[in-house]
């Protein structure tokens, strides 16, 4: 499913991605049964994640990992060029609501007191950048990311919102950034384009026409392409017994005592088990690898 839009505007001064991640968010909620607010934080990194892992090249890969101090813990999100996102929270248990209005208190649970690091890898200059989080609410985070990592002006509005079944009811992600060579009147056109622009997830519950929408906003929209996200995760059996193959000697033999052992994927939460015969031939490895025998 085509759930990706990509496109220029603004005399091609601004690139614009906008996403529905509904189905991608939901995939995302069933392998980890996720509560509303576990749910609301991770959809919003999966939404970014997954436009930012778009505009990687060729064989790159993206790694977001978020931390607040907030009681949700760690959210943690992968993706590439492909359109493939994965992610998980430390806690999937969290549902905190604003006294105020009612809706999911995502800035609560994620929490200020920490940073949003982003690494890519696999491309010509591999890249980490790190900023402290100056909302919680998670798409003026972003927001700050592009602008002091990247030096990129860029909008971001993420959001998620949950049926009473605890079911995805609507996500979504857009992402509007100014590209080298942008007017002052092109700032001066964003800057009040966020001033009136509606959430993510009101826009996509009114139209889901992906066009229509970015429309509503600039009357010169070119569509570049359409491309798709999904919820994917591509561990093995063999990537987890090449983990244990990096642990000391000693740990592994310790290991071999349990006949087999049961290993999960953070990601997907994917159960693997490693037998005795798998851990004899992990031994084996490690001691033709280090002593040479």
């Amino acid at each position: 499913m085509e759930n990706v839009l990509i496109g220029l505007a603004l005399n091609k001064n601004v690139r614009i991605y906008i996403a529905d991640t509904t189905e991608v968010v939901e995939d995302a909620r069933k392998a980890h049964d996720l509560y509303p607010t576990s749910a609301a934080a991770l959809g919003r990194v999966i939404g970014a994640g997954g436009l930012m892992g778009l505009m990687l090249k060729d064989e790159g890969k993206l790694h977001i990992t978020i931390n607040g101090s907030g009681s949700i813990g760690t959210i943690m999100v992968s993706s590439n060029n492909k359109g493939e996102v994965k992610g998980f929270v430390s806690d999937n248990t969290i549902y905190l609501k604003r006294n105020s209005d009612g809706k999911l208190a995502v800035k609560e649970a994620v929490g200020t007191d920490g940073y949003l690091k982003v690494t890519k890898t696999g491309i010509k200059n591999n890249f980490t950048g790190s900023v402290k989080l100056v909302s919680g609410e998670l798409g003026e985070d972003f927001a700050y990311y592009f602008m002091q990592s990247e030096q990129t002006p860029t909008i971001v509005s993420l959001g998620v919102l949950v049926n009473e079944d605890y079911s995805i009811k609507k996500s979504g992600a857009l992402i509007i950034q100014l590209l080298p060579g942008h007017l002052e009147s092109d700032i001066v056109y964003l800057e009040n384009l966020l001033k009136e622009m509606k959430p993510i997830t009101q826009l996509l519950s009114e139209n889901e026409d992906l066009e229509k929408i970015v429309l509503t906003m600039f009357k010169d929209y070119e569509k570049q392409e359409y491309r798709s996200l999904k919820y994917y995760c591509d561990c093995n059996k063999e990537r987890f017994m090449a983990g244990i193959s990096t642990l000391p000697l000693t740990d592994i033999l310790e290991l071999k005592k349990e006949n087999k052992i049961e290993v999960k994927c953070e990601y997907c939460n994917k159960l693997y088990e490693i037998n005795k015969n798998d851990l004899e031939g992990i031994i084996s490895y490690v001691e033709n690898q280090r002593f040479g025998n």
